[in-house]
């Protein structure tokens, strides 16, 4: 088939070379028949005869580049590569290389070929021995010489690129890769050049979406492509993928909805890449565990963390994933060992990393934790119990039950502000306790505002307590010390709100005061007072 076309190639061009060679005997001067001549006599395999006709057009022509490039093809096919780059040259030189792809398009599917090899391997040696923005731009022009007669090829594209890229035309290099990227959507090399752009543009989640893709379709050469970048722009890149992973486990730990895709097996090719590109970075070994653990390979997260990081020196980082892949295992008791103490330090990522666990592994941590609090407790290691109540109330998602405990042990410990702040949860979300449990809470609050100097503060509390349940509060309050200071505080409560003419709350807070301490003579007086000088109120 191939040798029928040719035939009939040469036949047609046969035809062509009888007519452009008559015009030219009417008109010697006629450039176009000239040039048909040429391409004729080209088409029919006589390369010396098609070279002289070009010599004369050349000294008679105005339109050299489109003589030029033939010429330089003639010169190829005959194996005179000097001539050739010579001829390319002064191609280049006239400015007008668009000519070159017109002739491309009248050459054999071989001639082409061999332009397109040339011309590739010309700018190749330039880019390999030459220096300087001058050359980078020559290499370019070889290369769209290769392009023009490879059509579009994949490798002369993606060199040309990386030269614009170089030379800071971004725009013009990110269409080289999305010109790869249109013929073979899973390059490798044009995925990172492209990510690469978007890298040096900031434009964060592009760049990494291009990286990403790249390490799928192959790790091992986008890991190469990321380390024969600039150790800064390494450094950033990595970063990025880094913040990526990190971001998606903890969308996946909120929502707990399976990865759309199978994006968690993507961010295991991703974790992996970036422990390769820098194994020193103990962070990329943690995230590793991470994204084992989420993908549900807990077995496997633990070994890595033991082969990883064993030999590691205290570090809490690891020492939170140890104990979570614990908990996974169902080995809770270890598992709350280990995460108590950092609980009790409030290690920010023991919350991200609870979310790994199932609502089973959460609640029967959190069970054995608040257990251990509560044994510790009562032998008054107060300080160890609190880490175990904290770790209850992470693991259980601020369940009220381990929120009074927590206040309890911290009340123990002085940390009245900060039992306040769990009991304020704990009243929040009443719906389903009882009154007594309610008016406990109440009182507790209360307690801790006055430990705290809030006088005010605590009597609103117990007056809710009294409230809800009279005979429940009175005997939270037990005769000492504390009761003749809540009883203080009743009648100075009740005298600040007399001050400011408020002789209902007033009135109020004196015969609350009085229920405490019915002999008080200050609340006595107090309220005789309160009654004198509300005289024409109605007070209730």
């Amino acid at each position: 088939q191939r040798g029928a076309r040719w035939r009939e190639t040469a036949k047609d061009a046969s035809g062509v070379h009888r007519l452009a060679s008559l015009l030219l005997d009417l008109d010697a001067t006629d450039e176009v028949s000239r040039t048909l001549c040429a391409d004729a006599l080209y088409l029919m395999d006589r390369v010396d005869e098609a070279h002289k006709v070009l010599l004369v057009a050349l000294s008679k022509t105005s339109q050299r580049a489109a003589i030029l490039s033939r010429l330089a093809l003639l010169q190829l096919k005959k194996g005179f590569l000097y001539d050739c780059n010579q001829l390319l040259r002064k191609l280049i030189q006239t400015g007008e290389t668009s000519s070159f792809l017109t002739v491309m398009k009248i050459l054999r599917e071989e001639d082409r070929a061999l332009m397109q090899h040339h011309c590739h391997s010309r700018a190749a040696t330039i880019l390999k021995n030459k220096q300087g923005e001058g050359y980078i731009k020559e290499a370019i022009l070889y290369l769209s010489f290769a392009i023009a007669a490879g059509g579009c090829d994949t490798e002369s594209l993606l060199t040309r690129a990386r030269c614009y890229g170089h030379l800071g035309q971004k725009k013009t290099a990110m269409f080289d890769f999305n010109a790869v990227l249109k013929i073979s959507p899973a390059n490798v090399q044009a995925l990172c050049g492209r990510g690469f752009i978007h890298l040096a543009l900031n434009q964060k989640k592009e760049a990494v979406h291009d990286v990403i893709l790249a390490l799928q379709a192959d790790p091992v050469l986008a890991t190469a492509e990321i380390l024969a970048l600039k150790p800064e722009a390494q450094s950033r890149i990595r970063q990025w993928l880094f913040d990526h992973c990190k971001k998606v486990l903890l969308e996946f730990g909120t929502s707990k909805e399976p990865s759309p895709g199978g994006i968690l097996k993507d961010l295991v090719v991703v974790g992996e890449s970036l422990v390769k590109m820098d194994h020193k970075a103990t962070k990329s070994h943690i995230l590793y565990v991470d994204v084992l653990a989420a993908d549900g390979e807990p077995e496997e997260a633990l070994t890595y963390l033991q082969e990883a990081l064993g030999q590691h020196g205290p570090n809490d980082a690891i020492s939170s994933r140890f104990g979570m892949l614990q908990a996974k295992e169902r080995n809770m008791n270890v598992a709350a060992h280990t995460l108590a103490s950092l609980a009790a330090k409030d290690f920010q990522e023991l919350g991200y990393l609870l979310n790994f666990l199932d609502t089973k592994q959460r609640q029967s941590l959190a069970q054995v934790a608040a257990k251990e609090g509560h044994v510790l407790g009562k032998e008054h290691h107060h300080t160890e119990a609190l880490g175990y109540y904290s770790l209850a109330v992470l693991a259980s998602n601020s369940d009220i039950r381990y929120l009074r405990k927590r206040a309890a042990c911290l009340a123990q410990l002085k940390g009245y502000k900060q039992a306040l702040k769990d009991m304020s949860k704990v009243v929040q979300n009443h719906g389903t306790d009882g009154l007594r449990t309610q008016v406990e809470d109440y009182c507790f609050q209360g307690k801790m505002y006055l430990s705290i100097s809030e006088e005010e503060l605590a009597v609103t509390q117990y007056i809710k307590a009294f409230q809800m349940e009279l005979s429940s509060a009175l005997a939270r309050i037990h005769p000492g010390p504390n009761r003749d200071r809540l009883s203080k505080a009743f009648l100075q409560t009740a005298q600040f709100y007399l001050a400011e003419n408020r002789y209902e709350e007033a009135w109020k807070t004196t015969e609350y005061g009085l229920l405490i301490d019915q002999t008080n003579p200050k609340l006595k007086k107090l309220k005789t007072r309160i009654k004198r000088e509300a005289s024409g109120c109605r007070v209730q």
